[in-house]
């Protein structure tokens, strides 16, 4: 891409200020003498051979280094000038940083005299002000790594620094103002093996601007705003990221030669067609990640025109296909990853994925299927046998052939939350053979004895059957947000000896009547966010280590329960619990002597009296309880006195109007 008519005049005109400025701002920081800064800085750092003056304000290095030094560190001082005044140079050095200063002028020729210097950090300084007075620093003999990151450089002056440095391996030209990178850029630094242009803004690179670089192995062109690769010809390359930039197709020149590259990440581009790689290529890393791929196809040219084609991949073995927009995958486009560890093809629209058994995968350890709209998926016998680590969660499965991960013998991590599963009794094995059928819509946890942690959360699960894991040793089980979710009284059977961490939050469990204790290494459970109004059973002490009993329905907790737990609990969580303030002394007693951390303590609150409104059991006291206790027992002496009172003022009444008749009975006489 080419810049305009206007742009390049308004580019000439800064040019210009720019020069004008450096000639004079260089002939005033020239004519000044080195003078050491009007305060002493604080003593710099010696350790053996290496010196360390980093951060302490310096104009110029101090007169009174120590002879024979091979390591400086000058960054984050307020160097304007380097001069050999200004820099004490000694010929010793081989490690120069100079990083994060303020230098926009360097002496012609001040680092040919040190014929040891082999790394030299200029980076976040204002170089641009020295390129824009178009000289050149000078020979770079035996510099083999150069930072000029963050110098605000634009195109055409990096020649200015790299115009004789035939030694140089290593550069770095991150974080600049580049927009272009020219065929003369690096004639000057033949010897370069890696070079680093992450974070500029470039747009094009000219015919041939690499291929003077024989030796170039790794090249960082990410984050950048290249659009189109169509010739990419560097044989010799063994890692190219291309990364973050606006590209919309990669292809390589048709060649029968081999190439060398190991390592290409097209992530984060605008890519429509799968990358045309060499033919013969080594490629064990490539990253095709968030782009806007509908296929695995790749579309090639010849005579007649534009057509799709597959390749091949024999040493791949990490594929990222994630967030893209494929709907399909066909089994072919596996045939040829023999070598094959990694494939993450998550975050897409794909709606079936097969694995038959001439296309088995067989060294995949990992793979990623998340976030798809799977409906149908099927692992053929004998097939994905090296698979330790499964990703399905957020998809719409439904029914999968029960012993799907039975038939994994390495299987170690499944990841299935956010699908619509349900867990076969651990006796299915034996009944699909006569009653199939019945058990089609259910899948098989029993029997895997290598799968560690299991991932159920979010499946409208509405039964955990009796030893649902039995002979498979989980270490840990996620079972949450399945609202509705009953719990068998020996669901947990097997996992005695292996259960450490038990996740059952957000299931509306107004009961759990299982034994926590009988699972002998459990250390974390999570009970939070369900309707419990009483504490599972410890019929034994407790291995629990942290428990959470957050937003359910309790309002007394169990004394000797918490006794029981108390030899090893170490977090607990209780918020949000209408607990009664007086029923729990006991409790918030222990726990005011107790080691145990409560995170959420201040969200603990309990309930004095009726209708009182809600105090942290932190403020809960004996007496306040006491106290309450003495009010109703007066209250209670109160109404007996006060029935006692009625009952003698009724008795006196009866007696009076029994005395009354009986008076009026005597007083009578005949005529």
């Amino acid at each position: 891409m080419k810049l305009s008519d206007s742009q390049r005049k308004v580019s000439n005109i800064m040019a210009g200020f720019h020069l004008l400025f450096t000639v004079v701002l260089g002939h005033v920081l020239g004519s000044l003498p080195a003078t050491s800064p009007p305060h002493l800085p604080s003593p710099c750092l010696v350790d053996d051979m290496e010196v360390f003056c980093d951060g302490r304000n310096l104009r110029s290095a101090p007169a009174d280094l120590p002879l024979g030094i091979q390591k400086l560190d000058l960054s984050r001082n307020i160097f304007q000038n380097l001069t050999r005044e200004t820099l004490a140079i000694q010929p010793t050095i081989h490690h120069l940083n100079l990083r994060s200063n303020k230098i926009l002028f360097i002496e012609r020729g001040l680092f040919k005299g040190m014929k040891h210097l082999k790394f030299l950090d200029l980076s976040k300084n204002s170089l641009d002000v020295f390129a824009m007075s178009k000289s050149s620093i000078g020979k770079l003999g035996a510099v083999e790594s150069l930072d000029l990151s963050g110098n605000g450089l634009h195109t055409g002056m990096t020649k200015y620094f790299l115009r004789d440095s035939s030694s140089l391996v290593n550069l770095s030209l991150n974080s600049n103002s580049l927009t272009k990178i020219a065929k003369d850029t690096f004639t000057g630094s033949p010897s370069l093996r890696k070079v680093s242009l992450h974070n500029n803004v470039i747009l094009e690179i000219e015919d041939g601007a690499f291929n003077v670089l024989f030796r170039l192995t790794e090249l960082d062109l990410s984050k950048n705003s290249i659009t189109c690769i169509t010739d990419f010809d560097l044989s010799q390359l063994q890692i190219l990221n291309l990364s973050k930039n606006s590209l919309e197709a990669f292809q390589t020149v048709y060649s029968d030669s081999d190439y060398e590259l190991v390592s290409l990440d097209l992530s984060q581009n605008k890519i429509h067609y799968f990358p045309l790689v060499p033919r013969r290529n080594k490629l064990a890393y490539l990253d095709v990640s968030r782009n806007q791929l509908q296929g695995v196809k790749s579309l090639a040219h010849n005579e007649s025109g534009q057509y799709l084609m597959h390749q091949d991949f024999p040493s791949l073995n990490y594929l990222d296909l994630s967030y893209n927009q494929m709907k399909t995958i066909p089994q072919s486009f596996f045939n040829s990853m023999v070598q094959l560890e990694h494939l993450n093809i998550s975050n897409n629209c794909i709606g079936s994925f097969l694995v038959e058994e001439e296309n088995g995968l067989n060294n995949l350890k990992v793979l990623d299927l998340s976030y798809n709209s799977l409906r149908d998926m099927s692992f053929g016998k004998n097939t994905l046998l090296a698979l330790e680590e499964l990703f399905l969660q957020g998809n719409l499965l439904t029914t999968i052939e029960p012993h799907t991960f039975q038939g994994r013998p390495r299987l170690k991590y499944l990841l299935l939350q956010q699908n619509n599963l349900h867990i076969c009794p651990s006796n299915a094995e034996s009944s699909f053979s006569n009653n199939h059928k019945h058990h089609q819509g259910c899948v098989a946890f029993s029997s895997i004895p290598t799968l560690q942690h299991l991932y159920l959360s979010e499946n409208h699960l509405k039964v955990l059957p009796n030893n649902a894991f039995e002979d498979t040793p989980l270490t840990l089980l996620d079972l949450s947000l399945n609202p509705g979710l009953v719990v068998g009284l020996n669901a947990f059977s097997g996992l005695e000896d292996s259960l450490v961490h038990l996740l059952l939050r957000e299931n509306h469990i107004s009961r759990l009547d299982v034994d926590l204790s009988s699972l002998n290494h459990l250390k974390l459970v999570d009970l939070s966010t369900n309707r419990l109004s009483t504490l599972p059973s410890w019929n034994k002490e407790s291995s629990i280590e942290s428990l959470n009993l957050g937003n359910n329905h309790l309002v007394t907790l169990e004394y000797n329960t918490l006794v029981a737990l108390g030899s090893s609990l170490k977090t607990l969580y209780m918020g949000s619990n209408p607990l009664s303030c007086c029923s729990n002394l006991r409790f918030f007693q222990l726990m005011q002597h107790s080691t145990v951390d409560v995170p959420d303590i201040a969200t603990v609150t309990c309930v004095h009296k009726q209708d009182s409104e809600p105090i942290n059991i932190l403020r809960v006291t004996e007496e306040m309880c006491h106290s309450l206790d003495n009010s109703s027992r007066s209250l209670t002496i109160l109404a007996i006195l006060g029935a006692a009172l009625a009952l003698v003022v009724a008795l006196g009444f009866l007696a009076k109007v029994c005395y009354n008749r009986r008076h009026t009975n005597s007083s009578t006489f005949n005529a």
